[in-house]
C-alpha cells in the first residue's frame, strides 16, 4: 500500500462513541505527512544523488581502464623503444668495431711501409756514407801521391839545379 503525504493529510476517520480525538488524530496525522514528505524528498534526493555519483562512478571506472590502456601501450611502447635502441646500439658497436679494424689495418700496412722506408733510407744512408768514405780515401790517396811526387820532383829538381862541386884547378908552377 503506497500512502502519500497528501494521503495522509486527506484521511478522515469516522466518530465514533467514545472514539479519539479529532484533533489530536489530525495534528499527529499533519506531522506524520510532513515527516513522511521530509523522508520521500530525501529518499529522492539520495536516488539522485545515487545516480550523479554511478555516473561519476562509470566516469572514473572508464577512466581507469583508459589509463590502465594507456600505460600498457605505454609500456609495450617503451620496451619496442629500448629493443630498437639496443638493435641501434648493437649495429652502431658492430660499425665501429668494423672501422676500427679496417683502421688498424691500414695503419699497421701504413707502418710496415714507413718501416720499409726507413730500412731503404738506412741501407741508401751507409751506401752514400761509404761511398764519401771511398771517395774521401781516395782523394787522400791521390793526395798523398801528389806530395810524394811533388816531394820527389823537388828532390830531382834539387839535385839538377844543384851545382857540381868545382874542382881544384891546377896551380901553374
Amino acid at each position: 500500500m503506497n500512502v502519500s503525504p497528501l494521503d495522509l493529510r486527506q484521511q478522515k476517520f469516522k466518530t465514533v462513541f467514545r472514539g479519539l480525538a479529532p484533533v489530536e488524530v489530525a495534528s499527529f496525522l499533519a506531522a506524520v505527512a510532513d515527516d513522511y514528505e521530509q523522508a520521500l524528498r530525501e529518499a529522492d534526493r539520495l536516488r539522485q544523488d545515487v545516480a550523479h555519483l554511478e555516473i561519476v562512478v562509470r566516469g572514473h571506472q572508464e577512466q581507469e581502464k583508459s589509463l590502465q590502456n594507456t600505460l600498457v601501450t605505454a609500456q609495450r611502447l617503451s620496451e619496442e623503444i629500448k629493443a630498437g635502441a639496443e638493435e641501434n646500439a648493437l649495429r652502431v658497436v658492430r660499425e665501429a668495431e668494423s672501422r676500427s679494424a679496417l683502421l688498424l689495418d691500414k695503419s699497421q700496412a701504413r707502418v710496415e711501409d714507413i718501416q720499409r722506408d726507413i730500412d731503404g733510407l738506412k741501407l741508401k744512408r751507409r751506401d752514400v756514407e761509404a761511398s764519401i768514405e771511398a771517395t774521401i780515401q781516395a782523394l787522400r790517396n791521390t793526395l798523398e801521391f801528389v806530395r810524394e811526387q811533388d816531394s820527389r820532383d823537388r828532390d830531382e829538381k834539387l839535385l839538377t839545379y844543384r851545382p857540381r862541386p868545382t874542382e881544384p884547378k891546377a896551380k901553374a908552377g
